[in-house]
């Protein structure tokens, strides 16, 4: 071994022991906390491709959606969120199952009152689920079929969320 070589595989074997930058003392943050990054969001058109097997998920797909309306001023002349369902979550839309269902559908439709969020329901999937049109709640649209309305969507420029 030559004395450059070894003084590259010695200095290599010092700086994989020296701490990284901003490491701290604490072995419990051993690179620190996270820095929150200041960003402003200007409302777009978004279509969310729906297809959640439980209540649950649905709660928190409602939650991301109001969250980004909240965060889009729920600007119905500046932002368009759409969300498409074609999959086990059309049986919550139900008109049947509202007893079963009522807290979530109210929360779904609340956040169609301003304009800006929609709901759009794949004729062919609630076909499937032994739905039609006059099965499901009146604040949803019913379209021909799910992927070709979010193909349509992206066309129109609306932004493709899952």
């Amino acid at each position: 071994m030559t004395k450059l070589h070894a003084i590259a595989v010695l200095t290599t074997a010092f700086l994989a022991l020296a701490p990284a930058p901003g490491r701290g003392a604490n072995p419990a943050t051993p690179w620190g906390a996270a820095a929150p990054a200041r960003s402003t969001y200007t409302p777009h058109k978004v279509v969310y491709d729906v297809a959640v097997d439980g209540p649950e998920r649905l709660e928190r797909l409602l939650d991301r959606v109001s969250f980004l309306n909240n965060l889009y001023s729920a600007d119905p002349f500046t932002a368009s969120i759409v969300l498409v369902l074609h999959g086990p979550e059309i049986r919550f839309f139900a008109i049947r199952d509202l007893p079963k269902h009522r807290a979530l559908m109210e929360r779904a439709q609340s956040l169609t009152v301003g304009g800006t969020v929609q709901f759009r329901v794949c004729e062919v999937a609630a076909k499937a689920q032994g739905l039609a049109p006059r099965d499901v709640h009146g604040f949803v649209q019913m379209v021909p079929m799910g992927d070709a309305e979010i193909i349509r969507l992206q066309g129109d420029g609306y932004a493709y969320m899952r």
